[in-house]
Protein backbone atom coordinates (compact mmCIF):
# COMPACT_ATOMS: atom_id res chain seq x y z
CA UNK A 1 0.00 0.00 0.00
CA UNK A 2 1.27 3.50 -0.86
CA UNK A 3 2.04 5.58 2.24
CA UNK A 4 0.88 9.17 1.78
CA UNK A 5 2.09 12.33 3.49
CA UNK A 6 -1.38 12.72 4.99
CA UNK A 7 -1.16 9.31 6.64
CA UNK A 8 2.24 10.15 8.10
CA UNK A 9 0.89 13.49 9.39
CA UNK A 10 -2.12 11.81 10.98
CA UNK A 11 0.00 9.18 12.73
CA UNK A 12 2.44 11.82 13.93
CA UNK A 13 -0.37 13.88 15.45
CA UNK A 14 -1.78 10.78 17.14
CA UNK A 15 1.50 9.63 18.66
CA UNK A 16 3.92 12.55 18.75
CA UNK A 17 6.59 10.32 17.15
CA UNK A 18 9.04 11.62 14.54
CA UNK A 19 8.10 11.84 10.87
CA UNK A 20 10.53 9.14 9.70
CA UNK A 21 9.48 6.85 12.56
CA UNK A 22 5.83 7.27 11.52
CA UNK A 23 6.64 6.56 7.89
CA UNK A 24 8.54 3.41 8.88
CA UNK A 25 5.69 2.26 11.15
CA UNK A 26 3.13 2.66 8.36
CA UNK A 27 5.37 0.83 5.90
CA UNK A 28 5.91 -2.03 8.36
CA UNK A 29 2.15 -2.36 8.98
CA UNK A 30 1.04 -1.85 5.36
CA UNK A 31 -0.75 1.39 6.19
CA UNK A 32 -2.83 0.01 9.05
CA UNK A 33 -3.12 3.04 11.37
CA UNK A 34 -3.97 1.09 14.54
CA UNK A 35 -1.19 -1.39 13.92
CA UNK A 36 1.23 1.49 13.23
CA UNK A 37 0.34 3.08 16.58
CA UNK A 38 0.99 -0.28 18.27
CA UNK A 39 4.29 -0.59 16.38
CA UNK A 40 5.43 2.80 17.65
CA UNK A 41 4.33 2.03 21.20
CA UNK A 42 6.25 -1.25 21.21
CA UNK A 43 9.34 0.55 19.95
CA UNK A 44 8.97 3.28 22.56
CA UNK A 45 8.63 6.09 20.03
CA UNK A 46 5.02 7.10 20.53
CA UNK A 47 4.72 10.30 22.53
CA UNK A 48 8.48 10.52 23.16
CA UNK A 49 8.80 13.36 20.68
CA UNK A 50 6.00 15.33 22.36
CA UNK A 51 7.75 15.00 25.71
CA UNK A 52 11.10 16.10 24.28
CA UNK A 53 10.12 19.76 24.40
CA UNK A 54 9.37 19.71 28.11
CA UNK A 55 12.00 20.94 30.54
CA UNK A 56 13.88 18.20 32.37
CA UNK A 57 15.74 19.90 35.21
CA UNK A 58 15.39 17.29 37.96
CA UNK A 59 17.08 13.88 37.95
CA UNK A 60 20.18 12.39 39.51
CA UNK A 61 23.94 12.14 39.26
CA UNK A 62 25.50 8.69 39.54
CA UNK A 63 29.09 7.46 39.70
CA UNK A 64 30.79 4.12 39.29
CA UNK A 65 34.40 3.19 40.14
CA UNK A 66 36.22 0.07 38.96
CA UNK A 67 39.18 -1.25 40.99
CA UNK A 68 39.89 2.28 42.29
CA UNK A 69 41.34 3.09 38.83
CA UNK A 70 38.55 3.75 36.32
CA UNK A 71 35.49 5.84 37.06
CA UNK A 72 32.53 7.46 35.34
CA UNK A 73 30.01 10.09 36.36
CA UNK A 74 26.74 10.94 34.59
CA UNK A 75 23.83 13.32 34.99
CA UNK A 76 20.47 12.12 33.70
CA UNK A 77 17.53 14.51 33.97
CA UNK A 78 13.82 14.01 34.46
CA UNK A 79 10.98 16.51 34.69
CA UNK A 80 10.08 15.79 38.32
CA UNK A 81 11.84 14.82 41.52
CA UNK A 82 9.23 12.09 41.94
CA UNK A 83 10.47 10.29 38.82
CA UNK A 84 14.10 10.88 39.84
CA UNK A 85 13.43 8.70 42.91
CA UNK A 86 11.67 6.01 40.86
CA UNK A 87 13.43 2.61 40.87
CA UNK A 88 13.07 2.18 37.11
CA UNK A 89 14.66 5.57 36.44
CA UNK A 90 17.46 4.87 38.94
CA UNK A 91 18.17 1.50 37.30
CA UNK A 92 18.33 3.16 33.88
CA UNK A 93 20.85 5.74 35.13
CA UNK A 94 22.89 2.90 36.65
CA UNK A 95 23.03 1.23 33.23
CA UNK A 96 24.03 4.52 31.60
CA UNK A 97 26.94 5.17 33.96
CA UNK A 98 28.20 1.59 33.61
CA UNK A 99 28.09 1.87 29.83
CA UNK A 100 30.16 5.06 29.97
CA UNK A 101 32.72 3.34 32.21
CA UNK A 102 32.89 0.29 29.91
CA UNK A 103 33.06 2.01 26.53
CA UNK A 104 34.72 5.40 27.12
CA UNK A 105 32.66 7.22 24.45
CA UNK A 106 34.29 10.18 22.73
CA UNK A 107 31.31 12.51 23.09
CA UNK A 108 27.54 12.54 23.53
CA UNK A 109 26.78 11.90 19.85
CA UNK A 110 29.04 8.84 19.84
CA UNK A 111 27.52 7.61 23.09
CA UNK A 112 23.93 7.94 21.86
CA UNK A 113 24.81 5.92 18.74
CA UNK A 114 26.43 3.06 20.70
CA UNK A 115 24.69 -0.34 20.96
CA UNK A 116 22.83 -0.48 24.28
CA UNK A 117 24.61 -2.94 26.58
CA UNK A 118 21.38 -4.58 27.78
CA UNK A 119 20.12 -5.13 24.21
CA UNK A 120 22.60 -4.65 21.36
CA UNK A 121 19.79 -4.48 18.80
CA UNK A 122 19.10 -0.98 20.17
CA UNK A 123 21.24 2.11 20.50
CA UNK A 124 21.56 4.14 23.68
CA UNK A 125 19.23 6.69 22.08
CA UNK A 126 16.67 3.95 21.38
CA UNK A 127 16.84 2.84 25.02
CA UNK A 128 16.33 6.43 26.16
CA UNK A 129 13.31 6.89 23.89
CA UNK A 130 11.79 3.66 25.21
CA UNK A 131 12.34 4.77 28.79
CA UNK A 132 10.62 8.11 28.06
CA UNK A 133 7.59 6.19 26.78
CA UNK A 134 7.51 3.87 29.80
CA UNK A 135 8.07 6.50 32.50
CA UNK A 136 5.92 9.16 30.86
CA UNK A 137 8.28 12.13 31.29
CA UNK A 138 10.93 13.77 29.17
CA UNK A 139 14.33 12.34 30.14
CA UNK A 140 17.73 13.58 29.07
CA UNK A 141 21.21 12.10 29.33
CA UNK A 142 22.77 15.50 29.84
CA UNK A 143 26.48 14.89 30.41
CA UNK A 144 29.09 12.36 31.40
CA UNK A 145 32.80 12.06 32.07
CA UNK A 146 35.13 9.11 32.41
CA UNK A 147 38.51 9.24 34.17
CA UNK A 148 41.42 6.92 34.83
CA UNK A 149 43.98 7.12 37.61
CA UNK A 150 47.24 6.03 36.06
CA UNK A 151 49.31 6.24 39.24
CA UNK A 152 46.85 6.26 42.09
CA UNK A 153 43.11 6.02 42.61
CA UNK A 154 39.71 7.60 42.00
CA UNK A 155 37.29 8.18 44.87
CA UNK A 156 33.58 9.06 44.46
CA UNK A 157 31.13 10.95 46.63
CA UNK A 158 27.36 11.30 46.17
CA UNK A 159 25.43 13.91 48.13
CA UNK A 160 21.70 14.26 48.69
CA UNK A 161 20.71 10.99 47.04
CA UNK A 162 22.25 12.02 43.73
CA UNK A 163 21.72 15.78 43.75
CA UNK A 164 25.51 16.30 43.62
CA UNK A 165 28.15 13.83 42.48
CA UNK A 166 31.94 14.22 42.72
CA UNK A 167 34.95 12.24 41.53
CA UNK A 168 38.43 13.00 42.89
CA UNK A 169 41.47 11.66 41.04
CA UNK A 170 44.79 11.46 42.89
CA UNK A 171 48.30 10.23 42.26
CA UNK A 172 49.42 8.20 45.28
CA UNK A 173 51.98 5.48 45.87
CA UNK A 174 49.87 4.10 48.73
CA UNK A 175 46.21 3.17 48.35
CA UNK A 176 44.68 2.14 51.65
CA UNK A 177 41.58 2.95 53.70
CA UNK A 178 43.15 6.05 55.27
CA UNK A 179 44.11 7.52 51.90
CA UNK A 180 40.72 6.74 50.37
CA UNK A 181 38.93 8.25 53.39
CA UNK A 182 41.06 11.36 53.01
CA UNK A 183 40.16 11.66 49.31
CA UNK A 184 36.48 11.09 50.08
CA UNK A 185 36.67 13.97 52.56
CA UNK A 186 38.23 16.06 49.79
CA UNK A 187 35.35 15.05 47.51
CA UNK A 188 32.89 16.17 50.20
CA UNK A 189 34.72 19.51 50.31
CA UNK A 190 34.29 19.83 46.53
CA UNK A 191 30.57 19.09 46.85
CA UNK A 192 30.10 21.67 49.61
CA UNK A 193 32.41 24.50 48.53
CA UNK A 194 32.32 24.31 44.69
CA UNK A 195 35.94 25.16 43.85
CA UNK A 196 36.83 26.01 40.25
CA UNK A 197 40.39 24.66 40.22
CA UNK A 198 42.55 22.13 42.07
CA UNK A 199 45.38 24.62 42.64
CA UNK A 200 46.65 27.99 41.49
CA UNK A 201 48.80 26.24 38.89
CA UNK A 202 45.61 25.65 36.87
CA UNK A 203 44.50 29.30 36.90
CA UNK A 204 45.19 30.99 33.56
CA UNK A 205 46.76 34.44 33.34
CA UNK A 206 43.74 35.51 31.31
CA UNK A 207 41.44 34.64 34.24
CA UNK A 208 43.73 36.45 36.71
CA UNK A 209 43.83 39.57 34.52
CA UNK A 210 40.05 39.55 34.16
CA UNK A 211 39.52 39.24 37.93
CA UNK A 212 42.10 41.94 38.58
CA UNK A 213 40.27 44.29 36.20
CA UNK A 214 36.98 43.73 38.03
CA UNK A 215 38.58 44.18 41.46
CA UNK A 216 40.34 47.36 40.30
CA UNK A 217 37.04 48.87 39.18
CA UNK A 218 35.43 47.92 42.50
CA UNK A 219 38.27 49.32 44.57
CA UNK A 220 38.34 52.65 42.73
CA UNK A 221 34.58 53.02 43.09
CA UNK A 222 34.68 52.25 46.81
CA UNK A 223 37.84 54.28 47.54
CA UNK A 224 38.07 57.18 45.07
CA UNK A 225 40.35 59.16 47.37
CA UNK A 226 43.04 56.46 47.76
CA UNK A 227 46.24 56.63 45.64
CA UNK A 228 46.97 53.97 43.00
CA UNK A 229 49.76 52.27 45.00
CA UNK A 230 47.38 51.65 47.92
CA UNK A 231 44.66 50.41 45.59
CA UNK A 232 47.17 48.03 43.98
CA UNK A 233 47.91 46.48 47.38
CA UNK A 234 44.19 46.18 48.07
CA UNK A 235 43.68 44.37 44.78
CA UNK A 236 46.47 41.88 45.52
CA UNK A 237 44.88 41.10 48.88
CA UNK A 238 41.43 40.64 47.38
CA UNK A 239 42.77 38.50 44.56
CA UNK A 240 44.57 36.24 47.03
CA UNK A 241 41.34 35.92 49.01
CA UNK A 242 39.45 34.94 45.84
CA UNK A 243 42.07 32.33 44.94
CA UNK A 244 41.63 30.78 48.39
CA UNK A 245 37.96 30.31 47.54
CA UNK A 246 38.41 29.20 43.92
CA UNK A 247 41.32 26.76 44.40
CA UNK A 248 40.52 23.53 46.24
CA UNK A 249 43.89 23.04 47.93
CA UNK A 250 43.88 26.64 49.24
CA UNK A 251 40.38 26.42 50.70
CA UNK A 252 39.92 26.22 54.47
CA UNK A 253 39.20 22.55 55.18
CA UNK A 254 35.57 22.41 56.34
CA UNK A 255 36.18 19.66 58.89
CA UNK A 256 39.14 21.42 60.53
CA UNK A 257 39.37 25.20 60.09
CA UNK A 258 42.99 25.18 61.28
CA UNK A 259 43.98 23.46 58.03
CA UNK A 260 43.70 24.14 54.34
CA UNK A 261 42.67 21.21 52.15
CA UNK A 262 46.25 20.99 50.89
CA UNK A 263 47.64 20.79 54.42
CA UNK A 264 45.03 18.19 55.38
CA UNK A 265 46.03 15.96 52.43
CA UNK A 266 49.73 16.41 53.28
CA UNK A 267 49.05 15.50 56.93
CA UNK A 268 47.28 12.23 56.03
CA UNK A 269 49.95 11.42 53.44
CA UNK A 270 52.70 11.87 56.03
CA UNK A 271 50.87 9.68 58.54
CA UNK A 272 50.73 6.91 55.93
CA UNK A 273 54.25 7.42 54.57
CA UNK A 274 52.71 8.20 51.19
CA UNK A 275 53.07 10.74 48.41
CA UNK A 276 49.60 12.04 47.51
CA UNK A 277 48.76 14.63 44.86
CA UNK A 278 45.20 15.61 44.00
CA UNK A 279 45.21 15.78 40.21
CA UNK A 280 41.63 16.45 39.23
CA UNK A 281 38.05 16.68 40.42
CA UNK A 282 34.73 16.52 38.60
CA UNK A 283 31.59 17.95 40.17
CA UNK A 284 28.10 17.52 38.66
CA UNK A 285 25.07 19.13 40.28
CA UNK A 286 21.65 18.06 39.03
CA UNK A 287 19.93 20.72 36.94
CA UNK A 288 22.92 23.06 37.17
CA UNK A 289 22.43 25.89 34.67
CA UNK A 290 19.03 24.66 33.46
CA UNK A 291 16.29 27.24 33.66
CA UNK A 292 13.45 25.53 35.48
CA UNK A 293 9.89 26.17 34.44
CA UNK A 294 7.75 27.76 37.15
CA UNK A 295 4.19 26.59 36.76
CA UNK A 296 1.21 28.68 37.82
CA UNK A 297 -0.99 25.83 39.03
CA UNK A 298 -4.09 27.99 39.49
CA UNK A 299 -3.78 29.39 35.97
CA UNK A 300 -3.29 25.90 34.58
CA UNK A 301 -6.46 24.60 36.27
CA UNK A 302 -8.41 27.67 35.10
CA UNK A 303 -7.21 27.17 31.53
CA UNK A 304 -8.23 23.51 31.51
CA UNK A 305 -11.64 24.42 32.96
CA UNK A 306 -12.15 27.07 30.29
CA UNK A 307 -12.37 29.85 32.88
Amino acid sequence: MAITAGMVKELREMTGAGMMDCKKALSETNGDMDAAVEFLRKNGQAKAEKKAGRIAAEGIVKTVVRDDKVAAIVEVNSETDFVAKNDEFQSFVEEVVNQVADNNPADMDAFMAEPWAADSSKTVKDALVEKIAVIGENLNIRRFERVEAQNGCVVPYIHGGGRIGVLVVADTDVVNDDIKTCLKNVAMQVAAMTPKYVSRDEVSQEFMDHEKEILLAQAKTENPEKPDNIIEKMIIGRLNKEMKEYCLLDQVYVQDSDLTVGKYVAKVAKENNANVTVKKFIRFETGEGIEKKVDDFAAEVAAQAGM
